[in-house]
C-alpha cells in the first residue's frame, strides 16, 4: 500500500467519526478555541481533545498556541479539496 494510499485511509478513519465531522462543519465557519469546539458535546475535555489530535495528524485541521488558549482552524489547501471520481 502506498503512502499516499494510507494516508487518504487515515482520513476516511477521521471522517467516519460523527463528532469529528461536526468539529470540521463548526470549524467551516471560523476558527474556535478548544473550549469553544468542546462547549456542545457531553464529554471529557481529555476525550474531545483526542479528536482534535486525530484531525490534526491528519492534516485536516491545524492550530496555533497564545497563551494558555489553542485556537483550531480548518486546513484546506487546493490540492485536499474533494474531487470527482
Amino acid at each position: 500500500m502506498g503512502n499516499a494510499t494510507l494516508q487518504l485511509d487515515h482520513v476516511f478513519k477521521a471522517l467516519a467519526d460523527p463528532t469529528r465531522r461536526a468539529i470540521l462543519e463548526r470549524l467551516s465557519k471560523g476558527s474556535r478555541s478548544t473550549k469553544e469546539l468542546a462547549a456542545p458535546f457531553d464529554m471529557a475535555l481529555p476525550s474531545f481533545v483526542q479528536h482534535l489530535n486525530l484531525l490534526e495528524a491528519c492534516h485536516l485541521v491545524s492550530s496555533r498556541k497564545e497563551g494558555r488558549v489553542r485556537t483550531y482552524s480548518l486546513n484546506v489547501r487546493e490540492k485536499q479539496k474533494p474531487q470527482a471520481f
